[in-house]
């Protein structure tokens, strides 16, 4: 093939017919002519023939409105399979235009007097039944046909679809190549094809005196609409006391999943360490419904999807002392048919120190006791060791000892629970930061970068466990090897 022809490069302007061979054959015959837009095509064609033909030999375009651009709307599928049936909506859905819908101004008038049609037109259902916002479409065609057999319509190939809807979004797909490597298409044919294209925008770079005046016209534009916003919410705020924090917290027990018995329910309470308060009508424990579990894999999960709020407040006294977090314990039980109950687990969360969404799964414990008595009470009775203080969890607020000791206390493990929880923050000494910029100074004023915090509690645990390992370590040696490895 002579390798001039296999190379094209055409300039397309905005809804720019670039007729093919196949309409340059089609529209030359006049009896294929019949609308109004064929007779239009038919009188550019014999000028292009008598101005010495056209010039672009395997790129054309289809406009607006050509009948193809109609097809490609109408004949659009919902799914990939090959053979898809369209439902009833698609076929319904098939005529509505997009690009034809002209609103009336009446309309918009009508519908505030007007809430409710009680008897919608034809005409009306179909304007109403989507959002519908205007498109105008046009698609830039290559014809791949073999050299010298141009014009045949199983060859046509859409390269690229320009839509500018009413709000004057242009969408270009493919995207322009830019730095990206061209566009291959490849043909199912004897000899494989491959073709190679790339789509650049050709259109005159703005100046910088009417790009400045666009920045400037966007900027005064989200200026208007930020003093509407703030307009709307308004600058009457409850803000906390200086030195205090407020924490809100909107959470959710998500489910509770991986129990023995069936038809779950969380009792769950909020413990306030020293510093910490909240209001006297505040709850700060609860209970969930009593929900059934369903096979989900290998677990039996409870979905309770359980909301609650809490509201505290951090009163900073000393500057020097990290501030503990509130900790919120929960006990899992189950209850049966014949009323009878049992404990399935314990657990606890201590609140994220830091803003925003957190999804958390708790494993759970039990206690048991040794033998076979306890477990057929269990089955046959209900009712299971319990814990009489659900501080004993964690470390008890009350303990005051320095080593607190369990051994002999046997437990099992159980189920996990999943919470969701949305922690919101709100301090004076926030504002006063991201205004003055000025170094944090106080332990509340670091509140307001709590990754720092959660790092350096991170730090300081594991250097308190490494510390306990080595003494541990230290204890378990032999004294003598201790003593010559001293000297």
């Amino acid at each position: 093939r002579p390798p001039e022809d296999e190379e094209e490069e055409a300039e397309v302007g905005w809804q720019e017919k670039l007729f093919s061979q196949f309409e340059v054959d089609l529209y030359l015959n006049e009896s294929a002519c019949q609308t109004p837009l064929d007779w239009q095509y038919h009188e550019e064609i014999q000028k292009l023939e008598k101005a010495g033909g056209r010039k672009n030999c395997r790129i054309f375009t289809y406009t607006d409105h050509d009948r193809f651009t109609n097809l490609e709307e109408l004949c659009q599928k919902v799914t990939d399979l090959d053979h898809e049936v369209p439902s009833y909506l698609v076929e319904r859905m098939a005529n509505v235009r997009r690009r034809r819908q002209d609103r009336r101004p009446v309309e918009a008038s009508s519908l505030k007097t007007k809430i409710i049609t009680w008897e919608p037109s034809e005409e009306f259902i179909k304007n109403n039944h989507v959002i519908n916002t205007p498109v105008q479409t046009m698609y830039i065609m290559g014809d791949l046909g073999p050299y010298g057999k141009l014009g045949h319509r199983e060859y046509e190939n859409v390269l690229c679809t320009i839509k500018v809807d009413g709000n004057g979004v242009i969408t270009v797909k493919p995207d322009f190549t830019g730095t990206k490597g061209a566009y291959r298409i490849e043909l199912d044919g004897e000899k494989r094809e491959v073709w190679e294209y790339t789509i650049e925008n050709a259109s005159a770079q703005v100046q910088p005196e009417e790009d400045e005046r666009e920045q400037r016209m966007f900027r005064d534009l989200y200026g208007r609409h930020r003093d509407y916003l703030s307009g709307l919410v308004g600058s009457d705020f409850e803000m906390p006391l200086p030195g205090t924090l407020r924490l809100f917290m909107n959470g959710e027990i998500v489910s509770a999943q991986g129990y023995e018995y069936d038809n779950l329910y969380v009792h769950f309470f909020l413990e306030l360490p020293n510093q910490w308060s909240s209001s006297p009508f505040q709850q700060l424990s609860g209970v969930t419904q009593t929900c059934g579990t369903k096979t989900v894999g290998w677990d039996n999960v409870a979905y309770f999807c359980y909301p609650f709020t809490m509201e505290m407040f951090y009163t900073q006294e000393d500057e020097d002392s990290l501030p503990q977090w509130p900790v919120l314990y929960f006990e899992v039980l189950s209850l049966d048919f014949w009323q009878r109950y049992r404990v399935e687990g314990y657990g606890s969360l201590v609140l994220p120190a830091s803003p925003g969404v957190h999804m958390l799964t708790i494993p759970t414990w039990r206690p048991v006791e040794l033998g076979t008595v306890a477990e057929m009470r269990r089955f046959f009775i209900g009712g299971s060791p319990e814990l009489e203080d659900l501080t004993y969890i964690r470390i008890p607020s009350t303990f005051k000892g320095k080593h607190l000791s369990r051994f002999g206390f046997r437990t099992e493990t159980t189920g996990s629970v999943t919470f969701r929880l949305y922690c919101l923050q709100q301090s004076k000494a926030f504002l006063e930061n991201s205004a003055l910029r000025q170094r944090m100074q106080s332990v509340l004023d670091r509140l307001g970068g709590f990754s720092q915090q959660s790092s350096v509690y991170n730090v300081l645990e594991a250097f308190q466990r490494a510390r306990r390992r080595m003494q541990e370590a230290r204890e378990s040696l032999p004294q003598d090897l201790i003593n010559t490895s001293a000297s």
